[in-house]
């Protein structure tokens, strides 16, 4: 299985290789058009900030490669949110898979949410052998309100959707690869998709 892990200068790269390892796979790092259209499965990872993260993409034209593709992708915390319509941070276009506008929490709670927190109404094969109300790791100030393409729902300050899917797009707020076991376990659920 060829499993690619698009590089564009945002992502928590190592631990996301280190995950698959342990799964027993080999992932590569590339931003080669090619190479990821013939992958498997591809990983969209983020850390950043939304405008300059998708002015990377945009300088790459990986823009608008990635809504075509049509193997599992797989976006993670800041690539979910460039999934999505819009963000707030930046006042930033995405790449519009999700339909929903990402915006920030309020000043009510402490931003960004950073740590563990619990996923429940899980509704996909990406969750298969996932029990309700498990912890996952999670470092965000911006969210995807609950919407059609919610999978999984989290609650911070008000309910908010910690996992999204469309067709053979899916996106997660939290860090499978800093989630322990079950967040391996996801990680492998969605090599298997």
């Amino acid at each position: 299985m060829k499993i690619v892990i698009i590089n564009y200068g945002a992502g928590n790269i190592q631990s996301i290789m280190f995950a698959i390892e342990r799964l027993g796979f080999k992932a590569v790092l590339s931003n080669n058009p090619d190479e990821i259209k013939a992958a498997d499965k591809v990983i969209f990872p983020g850390v950043g900030e939304a405008s300059s993260a998708m002015k990377m993409l945009l300088a790459s034209g990986l823009d608008s490669l990635i809504p075509t593709l049509t193997q599992p992708v797989l976006g993670i915390c800041l690539g979910m949110q460039l999934m999505c319509n819009k963000s707030e941070e930046g006042n930033t276009n995405g790449l519009g898979i999700f339909n929903i506008d990402v915006i920030k929490f309020t000043s009510k709670v402490k931003v960004p949410q950073m740590g563990w927190n619990q996923i429940y109404n899980l509704k996909s094969a990406l969750f298969d052998g996932i029990a309700e109300n498990e912890y996952m790791y999670l470092v965000h100030s911006f969210y995807a309100p609950l919407c059609d393409e919610a999978i999984a729902t989290t609650n911070y300050e008000v309910e908010y959707a910690s996992a999204l899917q469309k067709d053979n797009f899916y996106g997660t707020q939290f860090h499978p690869e800093k989630s322990g076991d079950v967040g391996e376990k996801i990680l492998g659920n969605f090599l298997k998709l």
